[in-house]
């Protein structure tokens, strides 16, 4: 336990940083005071908490709608505060057993759903369930699976679901009175990290009444990996404690709107309604938050110098973030009923085979092609570093010392030259980088990609798309894309966070890839589960330099900023957050 706590000491990026605004251009009133208004360029992909797996989505329903049993300290990462639980649990106070695998949470009492129903034990109790065995293809289960069960998944590598993981999550989650208590399958060390963000508790007889999971072992398999978002009785309406109720999620109109919880259990929110819009192109985005029609906007690194020095608009810049950008090879591109992405679908000059990014060479000649310095400079107006493999720099595990690729043009053409037997500068090729649309610092590391391939060999081509963001979602999942650049917020501040995305043959990146390595997989879990810190840390620098000898993903690690209106108060900055934490939020 002295490792676990000396760990979190190493993992909180603390950065308390409260900003209420430093007053307003003389001559502009506050606009619409009661109303918060947030402009994105991605829409949510789903409003149900067991499915949502990205920032669009998650920003609007945790915390928001749906609550946890714990919550994090200000801006601490590494620092808990009672939410839906009555304390955070520790040793002392005996929430968390001597072995360090049985954590105990008290309810807190008396508080409402949105339908004035009561929260109860056996509502945390479907609600964690409910998250682990939705498992849908590419989500967030495992968050809870791994440390709970000791697995990645619910299926085997057929796709049968494992019905016997049902009845051991049923024993490990117990309900007695008012509290819950989690047994894990080894002691897990960033577990309230987890718990602070995935404990999102829903209402079971009201989810039930929607024909939702019946709450039985029968019932799981209905649950287990929907096909599609649309799926799931929840993804477009939403029933949790949180200080806001999901009043229309719009989706041609492409807005989300919140609605105050005037029975909240903690004092009622301070704003009336929170409005979160999807307009893609960045002019409007401007004018917006130029008018003051916008009160929060999403800001490309690209677009930074045109809402500097706009009156009543403040840029908060230089935000720790745990985040990390990732240019991604598709090793299995699935290929089938056709795919634009890649051509013709043959090493031919004109496309690429399913398996072209298999050879590692390939791999190579990219990652060495790559021109890391102006993409920083240029994309990202120098506010990035290059990362040394999936771990952040500054978080327990990331070594500084990790060798990794520089731009060299000669072994980039050495690497090519080298591919399929020299098939591949031979015959040239042609695929697609894809972007999210809207997100102009993709798309222009995107054509510094392009340019820095094409201008290798005349007969490599690269195509640059942008995507909306749902589709994205989509087709990335599914394996479509040859190469896409997506960034990773953290779940929860460890680096086991990153290498299992990133690395692991089931992660989400992993997986999206074709990626298999069975001993990244091994050293993955073995991490997880050490409790003694140089040795985990020994681990992950041997995680690191497998990515480097595998490189299948180049990776960036960007700074954060805000732009928002100089009205706004009470937004403070957490690198755990997926987005504003709206709740003690106002305008004035």
């Amino acid at each position: 336990m002295n490792w676990t706590r000396s760990a979190l000491a190493l993992l909180v990026l603390t950065l308390a940083l409260t900003l209420v605004g430093t007053g307003i251009a003389q001559g502009q009133a506050t606009r619409n005071p009661d109303t918060l208004v947030l402009v994105r360029f991605g829409d949510p992909e789903t409003l149900d908490p067991a499915y949502s797996y990205d920032t669009a989505s998650s920003e609007i329903i945790l915390w928001h709608v749906y609550e946890t049993l714990i919550f994090f300290n200000g801006g601490s990462t590494g620092q808990f505060v009672p939410m839906l639980a009555t304390q955070v649990p520790s040793v002392r106070n005996g929430g968390i057993s001597m072995d360090g695998k049985t954590y105990t949470f008290r309810l807190r009492s008396g508080v409402k759903f949105h339908d004035g129903s009561t929260m109860t034990v056996e509502d945390v109790k479907y609600s964690l369930l409910r998250f682990m065995f939705m498992d849908r293809d590419g989500g967030p289960s495992w968050i809870l699976l791994s440390p709970i069960l000791g697995v990645e998944g619910t299926r085997d590598d057929k796709g049968a679901l494992d019905a016997a993981l049902f009845n051991k999550a049923n024993q490990a989650i117990k309900t007695s009175g008012d509290t819950i208590s989690i047994t894990l399958e080894s002691p897990y060390a960033p577990f309230l990290s987890i718990m602070a963000q995935w404990s999102m508790v829903v209402n079971r007889k009201w989810a039930i009444a929607q024909d939702d999971w019946n709450g039985t072992p029968l019932g799981v398999a209905k649950l287990n990996n929907p096909a599609k978002p649309e799926d799931t009785k929840l993804f477009s309406q939403g029933n949790g404690t949180g200080p806001f109720k999901l009043a229309q999620w719009d989706r041609q109109g492409r807005q989300a709107i919140l609605e105050r919880n005037t029975t909240y259990w903690r004092a009622p929110a301070k704003l009336a309604r929170v409005v979160y819009r999807v307009v893609e192109d960045f002019g409007p985005r401007r004018l917006m938050i130029q008018q003051g029609d916008a009160d929060i906007v999403s800001v490309n690194r690209t677009e930074q110098s045109q809402v500097e020095g706009v009156q009543g608009v403040r840029v908060i810049d230089d935000l720790p973030q745990l985040v990390m950008t990732g240019i991604y090879m598709n090793l299995k591109i699935d290929t089938s009923g056709g795919n634009p992405d890649v051509g013709s679908g043959r090493l031919d000059g004109n496309g690429v085979p399913a398996d072209f990014f298999a050879d590692v060479n390939v791999r190579r000649g990219v990652a060495y092609a790559f021109d890391y310095n102006t993409t920083i400079r240029d994309c990202n107006r120098g506010k990035a570093i290059v990362g040394r493999g999936a771990i952040p720099a500054g978080m327990f595990g990331y070594n500084p010392n990790q060798r990794w690729f520089t731009t060299d043009r000669a072994r980039a053409e050495a690497a090519f030259r080298e591919a399929r037997g020299g098939q591949v500068w031979a015959n040239g090729f042609k695929f697609s980088v894809a972007f999210n649309s809207g997100n102009t610092t993709r798309q222009c590391t995107a054509q510094v990609l392009k340019s820095n391939l094409e201008a290798l060999n005349p007969k490599f081509k690269v195509d640059v798309r942008g995507v909306t963001w749902a589709q994205y979602l989509s087709l990335y999942r599914q394996s479509k894309l040859p190469m896409w650049i997506i960034g990773w917020a953290a779940d929860y501040p460890d680096a086991d966070n990153f290498v299992t995305p990133f690395q692991h043959s089931k992660g989400t990146y992993g997986s999206a890839q074709g990626y298999t390595n069975a001993e990244v997989d091994k050293l993955i879990v073995d991490a997880r589960n050490e409790t003694d810190a140089a040795k985990r840390r020994a681990i992950y620098f041997k995680l690191s330099e497998i990515a480097f000898n595998d490189i299948t993903t180049i990776y960036l690690q960007p700074v954060g900023f805000q732009v928002m209106r100089s009205w706004v108060r009470g937004w403070y900055n957490n690198p755990a957050f997926f987005g504003p934490y709206v709740y003690p939020m106002s305008k004035s």
